[in-house]
């Protein structure tokens, strides 16, 4: 069992910065890709970014490539993501995710088997 907990969320004007960060615990996240998705209210999931086992490779939505980052520390089970030049369409609930399921794309979340429990990410205009 993985539990996984984000931090971070908050509220920011736009053009600002916000850094999230997802801790796993229990049996750990060594070994798996990583992804980030969001959900604004009224709106359907969706991808953010995704990093592999080893953060050699890292997939971002169009809509956020170049202002995001991921990255993933294994020796502290942590994964983050960099949000630069926030704007208020980037208001969304965020959630971390373990993908346990290997196919050719990162960002189905189907492919992806455990939840972190979300942060409130909110950008003022």
């Amino acid at each position: 069992q993985v539990r996984l907990l984000e931090s971070g969320g908050g509220l920011v004007e736009a053009g600002g910065s916000l850094r999230l960060s997802c801790a796993a615990s229990g049996r750990g996240f060594i070994g798996y890709a990583m992804g980030w998705f969001r959900q604004a209210l009224g709106s359907e999931r969706e991808f953010v970014a995704a990093i592999s086992w080893n953060g050699d490779n890292t997939y971002y939505a169009d809509s956020v490539k170049g202002r995001f980052t991921i990255s993933r520390d294994n020796a502290k089970n942590t994964v983050y993501l960099q949000m630069n030049s926030l704007k208020p369409e980037d208001t969304a609930f965020y959630s971390c995710a373990v993908r346990t399921t290997y196919s050719s794309h990162y960002d189905s979340a189907l492919d992806y088997g455990y939840w972190g429990q979300g942060t409130q990410v909110t950008v003022s205009s």
